[in-house]
């Protein structure tokens, strides 16, 4: 019997809040974008799920197909790319969840930002769900310092490019979805801001 870390592995909270409520079920396929080593795929891997990954670090993308290969041997190694996430070569709407963790707010400027979102979103199917969870000013507006545009210093010395509310309704607008829950910000100790945004894609 494994242990819950041998069986969820390293999986964020906010993700593992979307399997309790029903929403990520057996038979769909995932794709992890910005996957790092796959550390919310051990639970997805294990039980069945097609699950497929991008990733431009080539030793984190041989990381996740070595899980793979492990907890799914039957997944093809092509599941697996090293691709920048705003030009992946999954098909468009070929996944029914799509996971962005921690990955957006690495972004360079507004418009890496939009390329990164748009390309996260096309290969979503119709109806589907996306999971985002990027560094946000929301609850330390006072507490962050402008660098250029939306790239921000906090607190713990990381410099990102920081969303708040008005820009991520903005982008839900522009891109017909609709939230699915709403919006849930964790402020870690003065320190930094994570907002987790989670979107359903507009049935055709």
């Amino acid at each position: 019997m494994p242990t819950l870390q041998e069986q969820f592995g390293e999986i964020d909270i906010y993700l593992f809040d979307q399997l309790l409520k029903g929403r990520i079920t057996p038979g769909m396929r995932i794709l992890d974008t910005g996957c790092g080593s796959g550390r919310n795929l051990v639970y997805l891997l294990r039980e069945g799920y097609d699950v497929c990954a991008a990733d431009l670090d080539t030793q984190a993308v041989e990381s996740v197909r070595a899980l793979a290969r492990m907890l799914a041997p039957a997944l093809p190694e092509s599941n697996f790319r090293v691709e920048a996430v705003e030009r992946m070569s999954f098909d468009d709407a070929s996944a029914d969840v799509v996971i962005s963790n921690t990955v957006l707010h690495f972004a360079r400027d507004d418009a890496h930002f939009e390329s990164m979102l748009r390309g996260s979103w096309r290969v979503l199917k119709p109806g589907g769900l996306f999971f985002c969870r990027l560094g946000s000013t929301i609850g330390m507006e006072s507490q962050v310092t402008a660098i250029q545009g939306r790239r921000y210093r906090s607190p713990d010395g990381s410099e990102r490019y920081l969303v708040d509310e008005a820009l991520l309704d903005s982008m839900a607008g522009s891109l017909a979805a609709e939230l699915a829950d709403p919006l849930k910000t964790t402020v870690v100790q003065n320190q930094r801001s994570m907002t987790t945004w989670v979107l359903r894609k507009s049935p055709l």
